[in-house]
């Protein structure tokens, strides 16, 4: 399906920034009105770290859940992790291409695409026929911005693709987000830039919504609600407060495996960390 820029359909948000595209092609089962919701892009790495994926995907889920599309450029890493999330949380998500509408780009994430359109939309530019170039994703990326009130950077290294998502977003004046990240961490060199820079924190799914006025009653967190080396880790942490090198001991689990648990914990609200030692919030 074309969408001409003319079409009282297009998006709003979208027909509003500097350099829209004079028309966009749609291909799913979603209508052309799904691209007008409330909707937040979530972004980042490619290549990324399991934290990273994990709270991406994270906050697809949540936002989705919430009732905001969860709009990324469905590619490997963050972008690929959010879109999952959303549709975890059976919600629609939007992917857009830097191709032809026909191309299935990346390959990898074929599969992912066909999940995508049975309720939302893969949209771009590009008429069919477009092969991929690599000027084409940075043009993409205006339009992620465009559909978005709100732009969150998972993990970006110094020259990631996501931060030209967040200046397009910066721009047109939306929020931009970013979660922060080790400092020691290549992946989070750009992230932790844009925080610099003047970007909003994110440490939950919870931010987005207060700053874009969404209420949502949510349910506490339990330990069902998390993955099995975060519930063991959990256990751990019920039976007194520990450090993390204290608790990768106990749990057999190495360092990095570790973080990452009580990361999810933090997130879900079951685990809180002051001076280093991590207790659990009951």
């Amino acid at each position: 399906m074309k969408l001409a820029r003319s079409d009282r359909r297009f998006p709003p948000r979208l027909k509003a920034i500097f350099d829209p595209p004079s028309a966009l092609y749609l291909r799913g089962a979603g209508n052309a009105e799904l691209l007008s919701l409330r909707s937040v892009a979530v972004v980042g790495a490619r290549s990324c770290s399991p934290y990273g994926a994990q709270v991406a995907r994270r906050l697809g889920r949540e936002l989705a859940a919430a009732g905001l599309v969860v709009v990324s450029g469905l590619a490997r890493g963050i972008d690929g992790e959010a879109h999952r999330g959303a549709l975890e949380a059976r919600r629609p998500t939007i992917g857009v291409l830097g191709c032809g509408i026909d191309r299935d780009y990346p390959a990898a994430n074929a599969a992912l695409s066909r999940r995508m359109e049975e309720h939302g939309l893969v949209v771009s530019e590009y008429e069919p026929g477009v092969e991929p170039a690599p000027w084409r994703f940075p043009a993409r990326n205006r339009i992620i911005a465009g559909l978005c009130e709100a732009v969150v950077v998972v993990e970006a290294r110094e020259r990631s693709g996501a931060l030209i998502t967040a200046d397009f977003a910066l721009e047109e004046g939306r929020e931009v987000f970013a979660v922060p990240g080790e400092i020691t961490s290549a992946l989070s060199t750009g992230s932790n830039a844009l925080l610099k820079l003047g970007a909003t924190p994110l440490t939950g799914a919870g931010d987005v919504l207060d700053a874009l006025g969404i209420e949502v009653e949510q349910a506490p967190a339990t330990a069902a609600d998390v993955s099995d080396a975060a519930q063991r880790v959990l256990g751990l942490v019920q039976d007194g407060p520990s450090a993390a090198d204290e608790l990768a001991t106990r749990a057999s689990l190495d360092a990095g495996a570790v973080s990452v648990a009580l990361t999810e914990l933090e997130l879900a609200g079951l685990v809180a960390a002051a001076d280093g030692v991590f207790r659990a919030v009951r």
